[in-house]
């Protein structure tokens, strides 16, 4: 017979639990949960702060987990860590300083998962060879997979196309990646890719990169297909002031094909095949909080091309540089961002193997602006000089634009979505007719040059103005945009209405 006690019992067991009762106790545990672990952190920080300036000795380093990657070539990373590297002792602070930086670099090889997790612990004090100060650090670098193959379909303003990526990390230990793309399309009908780049010397700013690439491009807006196939190698280092230079040279076979049947006269004399082959320098000095859709910050940017000339021998010679700049100023903590941009650019024909007489550009090289991209409510290519209907290009050119950025009412500032506003604007010429062989000497190249600088402040340039939605996706920045053409010249080809833009850069 069971007792009054043991009824009493039974009862509470046998009623049925409230299910927000479970769910008021379950958040009440994890906010206990959350404040301990709350409180031990900022006990920690309380600790390291009140013994920043205490002498430390760094006796050893050990990566965790990184199982496939050469010891030597981790041993480059954390070796200037160890205190018996370095000259004078750290304190502290300094210390977790250095493996922050040593964590950060792990991290930017892009083997690892991230984030990388540091720990610091004594050594055995039963150890005769360690001292008080001695601390050891432990680094958790969990390798990524070895491969991720990608395959998708992209659409963008009159173009679509299907692709498949695949990628293979740290091949030989050492973070050494094999990229390779194919993809189809309506524009670009066809871009293979094979790609390899290892960091140097253990230093993740600091890569030799091998390309080789195939492509078939239809100009739709110059009534011909370009085909090209070659390769390019690349050496890249960032220095401690932020400053990226790319010194690269390309070696590329060229193809003006597949001309429509309305083709003008410039784009049938720019037929057939042309090799290139040129030296390439490119800076980039980016301060921007987010580069698809900053709030502050600048970037500033230069490339810069010599073809043709010397040793590089190939069918065109030539010198070409451009110039970017972007700044972007917020007004305080509205969500509202003020951007304008400055682009502008130079093709300078030079005279190639034993001739003295410099060749015109071809269309292949020449700049071409106007589009979603850059100078909205312009088609692709829409702007600078034509032959018909054909957008034939120019050798010089600038562009501008200016843009206010606003948060869409009740949607958070957080959110990569603005409204813009927006005008823009450009000019792009070519050099004066030359004789009927496509030929000048030097001194008439040169007043041509200087003409046609001084023809980019001639009247007002093409321009347009309009409203439009930007959304920064992680991968790219999609833009919808409707544009109003102000100002056009002749032939040059406006786009009224809606647009759609993706890609990385925009004007």
């Amino acid at each position: 017979m069971a007792s009054p006690g043991d009824d009493e019992i039974f009862e509470k067991l046998s009623q049925k639990t409230d299910p927000a009762e479970l769910k008021k106790q379950e958040d009440e545990l994890n906010a206990r949960l959350y404040a301990q672990q709350q409180k031990a952190q900022e006990r920690v920080a309380e600790l390291i702060v009140e013994n920043t300036t205490l002498p430390v000795t760094i006796s050893s380093v050990h990566i965790l987990h990184a199982n496939r990657t050469r010891k030597s070539f981790l041993q480059r990373v954390v070796n200037p860590l160890l205190s018996a590297n370095n000259e004078e002792p750290y304190t502290l602070e300094e210390a977790l300083r250095e493996v922050g930086v040593a964590a950060d670099k792990l991290n930017r090889f892009g083997i690892f998962k991230s984030p990388i997790s540091v720990f610091i612990d004594r050594p055995d004090p039963t150890n005769p060879s360690s001292s008080p100060t001695d601390i050891d650090v432990y680094l958790s670098a969990v390798e990524r997979g070895t491969y991720t193959i990608k395959t998708g379909t992209e659409a963008g303003h009159s173009e679509a196309d299907a692709y498949v990526n695949a990628e293979f990390r740290n091949l030989f230990g050492g973070a050494e990646t094999l990229n390779a793309h194919a993809s189809l399309g309506t524009r670009t009908r066809s871009a293979y890719s094979l790609s390899a780049s290892t960091p140097i010397l253990s230093n993740p700013d600091f890569k030799f990169q091998l390309n080789g690439f195939a492509s078939s491009t239809l100009k739709s807006w110059a009534s011909h297909e370009e085909v090209l196939r070659g390769g390019n190698s690349i050496l890249s280092y960032l220095t401690k002031n932020g400053h990226k230079h790319e010194f690269s040279y390309s070696g590329i076979w060229r193809q003006v094909t597949g001309l429509t049947q309305n083709a003008s006269p410039t784009v049938i004399a720019d037929a057939g095949d042309s090799f290139k082959s040129s030296l390439t320098h490119t800076w980039t000095n980016d301060r921007r909080d987010y580069a698809l859709l900053p709030s502050k910050g600048y970037v500033m940017k230069t490339v810069s091309e010599l073809a043709g000339v010397g040793p590089l021998r190939g069918d065109v010679s030539f010198f070409k540089t451009q110039a970017e700049s972007q700044i972007a100023l917020p007004f305080g903590d509205t969500g509202i961002t003020f951007t304008a941009g400055l682009r502008g650019g130079i093709l300078y024909p030079l005279a190639s193997g034993g001739s003295r007489i410099p060749q015109q550009s071809r269309i292949n090289d020449r700049f071409q602006l106007g589009g979603p991209n850059d100078v909205r409510g312009f088609r692709i290519s829409g702007l600078g000089p034509h032959d018909g209907s054909d957008a034939v290009g120019g050798d010089v050119f600038a562009a501008g634009g200016a843009s206010l950025l606003f948060p869409i009412p009740r949607v958070r500032k957080e959110t990569p979505l603005r409204l813009q506003a927006f005008v823009n604007g450009g000019r792009l010429v070519s050099l004066q007719k030359q004789d009927k062989e496509g030929q000048m000497d030097s001194a008439a190249v040169k007043d041509s040059m200087k003409k046609a600088i001084r023809s980019l402040t001639d009247g007002l340039p093409s321009c347009a103005a309009g409203l439009g939605l930007v959304y920064a996706h992680p991968i790219a920045r999609f833009e919808i945009n409707f544009s109003l053409p102000l100002v056009a010249r002749h032939d040059e080809a406006t786009r009224k209405g809606l647009s759609f833009g993706v890609g990385i850069e925009f004007m």
